[in-house]
């Protein structure tokens, strides 16, 4: 792949990752609500779901995707489903702030993974890109393994970079929100936030 074609692709795919949508609104909902804390893993779901929907169109297997809509549709409820709780979790959450404790570190690790895979391969935006849009960027007919892994090297620079942006922004708005009245408003602004992107990936 040329360096003009991989250039095109990371200006395009940043593009795409930072505009507005169910996963973004995700990442700062989160960022509101937990500071930084499981945003790594949180930021790995969604990359590996990009990295799945990649590897999918680059190995000629979107027609398959597009048949399989059943499968697809499921993916996208649970989402959907996992989203709607973790948005009814902040709405109910105590107004005081406290440390996560050890034991209540799974919601930050595998449970925060699970949540943002599940978005990303239900998300409309990223089925989009890649089974749409990719193809005009990249010509996937002359992809070989070197330029897979350039565009997939490209991808785990590029997505992580933008979402922790949006991360760090939002954990910095956290912490003007000191006294219980306003930790509460800010719980369910996170969790409104929360359920809106759930609500896009449900209505698309």
């Amino acid at each position: 792949m040329t360096l003009y074609g991989l250039l095109t692709f990371c200006a395009v795919y940043t593009l795409t990752v930072a505009s507005p949508g169910p996963g973004i609104a995700a990442v700062i909902a989160r960022g509101l609500a937990h500071g930084m804390k499981g945003t790594p893993a949180f930021i790995a779901g969604f990359l590996v779901g990009d990295l799945v929907w990649f590897g999918i169109a680059a190995t000629g297997l979107a027609a398959l995707a597009r048949t399989a809509a059943t499968l697809f549709v499921a993916i996208k409820w649970a989402g959907v489903i996992y989203l709607l709780y973790l948005a009814y979790k902040l709405w109910t959450a105590p107004a005081e702030r406290v440390e996560v404790k050890s034991e209540d570190d799974r919601q930050h690790g595998w449970r925060a993974f699970t949540a943002s895979f599940l978005l990303t391969l239900g998300n409309p935006k990223a089925i989009l890109f890649f089974l749409a849009l990719l193809p005009t960027v990249v010509n996937l007919a002359t992809l070989n393994l070197v330029s897979i892994i350039e565009i997939s090297l490209a991808m785990c620079i590029v997505q992580p970079a933008v979402l922790i942006v949006y991360a760090l922004l939002a954990a910095k708005a956290r912490t003007l929100f000191t006294t219980p009245s306003a930790v509460r408003r800010l719980n369910r602004s996170s969790g409104v936030a929360m359920a809106g992107a759930a609500m896009v990936v449900a209505t698309r």
